[in-house]
C-alpha cells in the first residue's frame, strides 16, 4: 500500500511540474543565476566575493600595465615594434617624401628614430599613473571590466588616465626630445626640404605634443594586447585568484 501511495505522489509531482509550475521553477532559477552574477559570484562550483573579484583583477592589470611599460619603455621599445613605432607626422609626410626623392633618407630616418627614442624614455612615468588608477577601482568598475568586451580595461584606462598621462608626461618628452636629439634632427630635416616648410602651421609643428599623443596610444595598445591574453588564455593567468576570478567570469 504505501509503495503504490510513493508512486501515486511521484505521478502528481511529475503532473504538476510538466506544464506552468515547471517553466515557474525554471525562471526562478534563471533569476536567481543572473543575480548572483551581477552580484560578481559564480554559478559554478567558483564561491567568489568580491573582495576576491576586485584584488584579483588589480592583480591582472597591475600584471598588463607593467607589461606594457617594461616593454616600451627600453631602448627599440617604440622603434624596432612595428604596430607602435612612431611614424612621421601626417603633416610632414610631404618632406618625408621629398627628402627620401633626392636620396636623403638618413634626415628622415634620423629625426624618426628619436622621436621614437623620446617616447621610450617617457613611458616609465606612466607606471605610477596606472597604480594609482588601479588602486582607486571600485567593486563596480571591477564588474563592468570583468563583464565587459576585450578591451574593458584599456577603455577604463584611457577614461581615468589619459588626461593625467598626458600632463605628467609632456614635460618628460620635452626633456627628451632635447636629449635625444630630436629638435636638431627635425631642424637638419626641415632645412633640407627648402622654403615651403615656412608655410607650416605651428599646430602641425608641436613635436612633443605630437609624440605624447603616440606614446600613449602605444601603450593603451600593449595594454590591450596583455587584456587580451589574460582573458583568452588560461595559462597568462599567473596567480591562482587571477585564474579564479577570471573562471568565474568565462
Amino acid at each position: 500500500m504505501k509503495t503504490v501511495n510513493l508512486v501515486l505522489a511521484g505521478a502528481i509531482f511529475l503532473m504538476a511540474c510538466s506544464s506552468p509550475v515547471l517553466a515557474d521553477w525554471t525562471k526562478y532559477l534563471d533569476t536567481i543565476q543572473g543575480a548572483a552574477k551581477t552580484a560578481g559570484v559564480s554559478t559554478t562550483d567558483v564561491d567568489l566575493t568580491n573582495t576576491e573579484m576586485v584584488t584579483g583583477l588589480k592583480e591582472a592589470l597591475d600584471k598588463g600595465t607593467q607589461f606594457a611599460v617594461d616593454k616600451l619603455g627600453k631602448p627599440g621599445g617604440f622603434l624596432d615594434n612595428k604596430k607602435v613605432r612612431i611614424p612621421m607626422p601626417d603633416s610632414l609626410t610631404w618632406v618625408e617624401s621629398s627628402l627620401r626623392t633626392v636620396g636623403q633618407d638618413e634626415l628622415a630616418d634620423e629625426f624618426i628614430a628619436t622621436m621614437n627614442q623620446a617616447a621610450e624614455q617617457a613611458v616609465p612615468e606612466a607606471a605610477e599613473v596606472f597604480g594609482e588608477a588601479i588602486q582607486n577601482m571600485s567593486v563596480e568598475d571591477a564588474q563592468g571590466i570583468l563583464t565587459g568586451p576585450d578591451d574593458a580595461a584599456t577603455q577604463y584606462f584611457r577614461t581615468n588616465t589619459e588626461s593625467t598621462l598626458t600632463d605628467r608626461m609632456r614635460p618628460i618628452v620635452e626633456s627628451a626630445t632635447a636629449s635625444t636629439g630630436v629638435t636638431s634632427a627635425y631642424k637638419n630635416m626641415m632645412g633640407s626640404a627648402g622654403g615651403l616648410t615656412s608655410m607650416l602651421s605651428d599646430s602641425s609643428t608641436d613635436i612633443d605634443g605630437y609624440i605624447t599623443t603616440k606614446t600613449l596610444d602605444g601603450l593603451f595598445l600593449m595594454i590591450a594586447k596583455e587584456e587580451r591574453k589574460i582573458r583568452k588564455n588560461p595559462v597568462a593567468r599567473s596567480s591562482e585568484l587571477m585564474q579564479k576570478v577570471f573562471s568565474a567570469y568565462d
